[in-house]
Formats: structure tokens, sequence, C-alpha cells
């Protein structure tokens, strides 16, 4: 390696002298997160190492801080300090490319702040889960995050288990109790949901329900009834029909619930995949939306804001789920390092109710002139 020094004078002053590991003029600092943040630089750092007793709202200040700064912790600091880098396998099948992305974002957030190596497999079904987990566990991952539906495979969570490995189940409708999980409360979102559209006057509302692989999807399904019955709207057997969270499954479900007699004046969809499919036939069918008809869906994927019009949706902080996904498993990780023990945890994460224009009261029709009202 070649040294360059600089020329100087005499009685000039000498160039300063930037210490080894110090940051680059221009570079953001933590000095610099914690400002933005408007907490303490300890704070950052807490939050950077995953200290659970910090409260979400700081986390989340801090997190879109590091964003907004493009800030990268000093690699050189954290060698020194013997935080070697972290393994993490993520097994992703996922028909839905809106909810994949917002996921992957929240990983990779987390990844650069908590120097995480990210190891992603692609499950698309049938036994293929059994031999990408192996290939994970056998290439050495510290540990494994599992987004729906491969949270709810029991003999995934099984194979973990037997391999003493650390995991975390994500929007998991009852997660295992050996693995640790992050989720919102899909029983009552969708109870709320229910909710706000008997209260705009909505009675006879479908519902599609999502993939039975997932448990998520009962509980969904468990609250629209829940709602449906508390409130005495109509509980029609011919009003719930399965979906299977892609577009497709949503076409045809809401096809079927469309060309019932009387039809329902909303369909409330258990992902915005399968209410964007609703939109779109009733377009086909010259409804108006939500003049004629009131859509729903749940997740808040950008889905939701790129079609007209935009969704009234349940809002799941997908992308904070997976951060908080990485930092219980890189707390785990690194006190089973220690020689420590630290539980797997469960925290359920709060949802809300995002109304935009595809929801509004059923719409009065005038009577017709010598027609009595049917």
């Amino acid at each position: 390696m070649t040294t360059i020094k600089a020329n100087s004078s005499p009685g000039e002053a000498p160039p300063p002298v930037r210490k080894a590991g110090a940051e680059k003029p221009g570079v953001p600092t933590m000095s610099d997160v914690a400002k933005l943040a408007g907490v303490s630089p300890m704070t950052v750092s807490r939050v950077m190492n995953g200290d659970p007793n910090v409260r979400p709202a700081t986390r989340r200040k801090v997190d879109e801080a590091v964003a907004a700064l493009n800030y990268v912790p000093n690699q050189a600091a954290r060698r020194l300090a013997g935080a070697r880098a972290v393994r993490i396998g993520f097994l992703y099948s996922n028909p839905s490319a809106g909810y994949l992305s917002e996921f992957l974002v929240g990983l990779l957030n987390q990844a650069s702040i908590h120097n995480v190596q990210l190891v992603v497999e692609n499950c698309e079904g049938g036994s293929e889960w059994e031999l990408q987990t192996r290939r994970l566990i056998d290439n050495g991952v510290d540990g494994i995050i599992l987004p729906p539906p491969l949270c709810d495979t029991p003999g995934l969570i099984e194979l973990i288990a037997q391999a003493d490995m650390p995991a975390v189940a994500v929007a998991c409708g009852q997660p295992d109790e050996r693995v640790g999980a992050v989720s919102i409360d899909d029983y009552q979102a969708a109870y709320d949901m229910t909710s706000h559209l008997i209260s705009l006057g909505h009675h006879r509302i479908g519902f599609i329900i999502g993939h039975p692989n997932q448990t998520a999807s009962g509980r969904r399904l468990e609250g629209y009834r829940a709602a449906i019955a508390e409130k005495g709207a109509d509980a029609s057997p011919n009003l719930t029909l399965q979906g299977m969270f892609t577009y497709r499954s949503g076409l045809d479900a809401a096809d079927t619930l469309l060309s019932l007699e009387p039809r329902p004046t909303a369909i409330f969809a258990s992902n915005d995949d399968m209410a964007a499919a609703t939109v779109a036939i009733a377009h086909r069918l010259g409804l108006d939306v939500p003049g004629d008809l009131t859509v729903a869906g749940f997740d808040d994927t950008a889905l939701a804001t790129t079609i007209w019009p935009e969704l009234t949706t349940v809002r799941q902080p997908i992308t904070q789920m997976a951060e908080t996904a990485v930092q219980f498993l890189v707390r785990q990780i690194r006190a089973q390092r220690d020689g420590s023990t630290e539980e797997p945890e469960h925290i359920v994460m709060d949802f809300s109710l995002i109304r935009r224009q595809s929801d509004a009261a059923p719409r009065r029709r005038p009577k017709m002139a010598g027609k009595t009202q049917g």
C-alpha cells in the first residue's frame, strides 16, 4: 500500500489527522440519527442493539431517522466490540407480491443496522419447504424468519425446533409457543372492519375468506362472523366464499357474490389482492364503487392505493412486523452466543382501519313511479 503525505510549508500547521475508525466528513453519525429522531445517542444505541425495553414509538422514530440519513453503523467499531455478523435465513412462499415486497423492505432495513446477512430461500409448495429448511440449517444460519403461509406449517416448526434453531413466525394467527412471533389481532381487525361497514348502513355484506392453509384466515372469518351476529346483519352462508389470497381467486369469488339476488351492498375481502379483484369485477358489471358496492380489503399493501378507487382497508404494519422479527431474532441469537437464554416472545402489534374512496353508505334508490317498493 502506498502512503502519500501532504506537503506543508515551514510554519504551516500540519494537516489534521483523522483517527482510524473515525467517521469521514459528511458521513452521518449516530449523533445525527439521535438529533433527527429527537432522542439521545444512547437511545439510538439501544435500538440498534435490539433492546426490548425501548418503546415501539421511539424505535420507529429511530428507524425512520436511520433510513432518512442512510446511516450505516461503523463496521470497524462493531468488529472491535466483537459483534460478528448474524446469518438469518428467510423462507418465503407468498402469492401476494405487494405483501412480500413490504416484508423484504423491513428485513433489509434492519439487516444493515444489526450486521445481519440474509440468506433467502423460495419455497413454492409441497414438501419443498423441508429441503430448503434443511439446506439453511446445514449452511449454518443462526436463525430463521417464517412469514405466512410457512409460519403455519407444523412439520416445518418441528424441524426447526429439533435443530434447536431460534426462529420467529410473522403474521401467524395461532403461533407455536416454541418460536417467537410477531402478529396483529386478526380477529379484532376483521371484527372492527365489519362493524364499520355495518355502521355505514350495510346489512348484506359478502366476505372472501383467505387461504385455508393460514391460521390468520380463520381468525379473520371468526371476526367477521362475530360482528355480523352481534349487530344483527345478514348471516346467510352464501355470503361467505373461499378465496386463496390471490387476485385470480378474488375474481372468481366476487363474480359469484355479485350474481346473488339480492346482491350484497358491500364485500370485505381478506387481503388487498382479492379486494382489488372485487373492484375489477364490479367495474366489469357496470357497478359504481362505492355508489353501488362498497369494497374493503386487508393489509394496506401498495396495491390499495394504486387502483381506482383507492381501497378502504385494514392496515397491517407488514414492514414494521418484519423489522421487529429481525430485532427479536438478533437478540435471541446473541443471547445464545453469550451462553444465556432469551425465551421466544410473542408481540401483538397495532392495526388500524384506513378509510379511502371505496366505502360509502348504501345508495338509497328512489321509488319507481307506479311501483311499490319491494
